[in-house]
């Protein structure tokens, strides 16, 4: 119970990484709060979990700054504080496809659900933590914020960003017992990749398996990382043997990026 009376709040945590995370805090203790746009999925997830009152669901656009920020409050005010914040949501979007083709709009919201997320919620949630003098931030980055992959661009940008945001941030609070980290996943077959997967293939003139194969051989491992590894990592972070760890860029890719 080594998160007992923290408050943790994790955007996308209805699925995929963000799910495993809040899961990972209420068994350590933790009250989360969790957001995501789907409402009726909120509300199923909360029934599957089943954790009372100990968890929230609030339905938000990570791409909407007055959601994000709104987010961020409901959590404060439906558990008096906020303690820990996971910025997942994001991603690539279904259209991944070489820069010479790629959109203005497309590169916006590629900026906007995986940078200005994470700013805004950063943002607001440091006002409640430089009052409490502790905070974990945590940012769900990527290996393409340490390297690039053909048709990648705008995602490969945005998460370069969100690890700049981390080092940034990191050097601000690091003498007011806050933290912040990145964690950079390799492959993981959640249910976006299973969805967007097959036209990021294309894309990238594969098929979907030749995808996953072609980041399983490019790894130590040779296989896909999972949730659960992630989660993990996420709570050496938020927990007090990691208060020695800040602005670091944390891969867990089976070895893809070795730096």
């Amino acid at each position: 119970m080594q998160l007992e009376n923290r408050v943790a709040a994790v955007s996308g945590g209805t699925a995929g990484i963000g799910r495993a995370i809040a899961e990972a805090f209420l068994k350590e203790g933790a009250r989360v709060a969790i957001m995501a746009r789907n409402a009726e999925k909120g509300a199923k997830v909360i029934e599957e979990i089943g954790a009372g009152d100990k968890l929230i669901f609030v339905q938000g656009d990570a791409t909407n700054q007055a959601d994000v920020e709104g987010f961020i409050d409901q959590t404060v005010s439906t558990f008096g504080g906020i303690d820990i914040l996971v910025n997942n949501a994001g991603g690539a979007g279904g259209d991944l496809q070489p820069a010479v083709l790629l959109t203005d709009d497309e590169f916006d919201f590629c900026m906007k659900v995986n940078v200005y997320s994470t700013f805004w919620a950063t943002r607001r949630a440091l006002k409640t933590m430089l009052e409490n003098k502790w905070g974990r931030i945590i940012n769900i980055s990527s290996i393409e914020g340490k390297h690039g992959k053909a048709v990648f661009t705008a995602y490969t940008a945005a998460k370069h960003a969100i690890n700049g945001i981390t080092k940034s941030v990191a050097r601000e609070v690091g003498t007011e017992g806050i933290t912040v980290n990145s964690i950079c996943p390799g492959i993981i077959i959640t249910d976006v990749v299973k969805d967007n997967g097959p036209a990021t293939a294309e894309a990238m003139g594969l098929t979907f398996d030749e995808m996953i194969d072609s980041f399983c051989a490019d790894s130590a491992i040779k296989r896909p990382n999972t949730v659960e590894e992630v989660a993990a990592v996420t709570l050496l972070l938020t927990s007090d043997a990691g208060a020695g760890i800040t602005g670091q860029q944390i891969s867990v890719d089976g070895g893809t990026a070795q730096y």
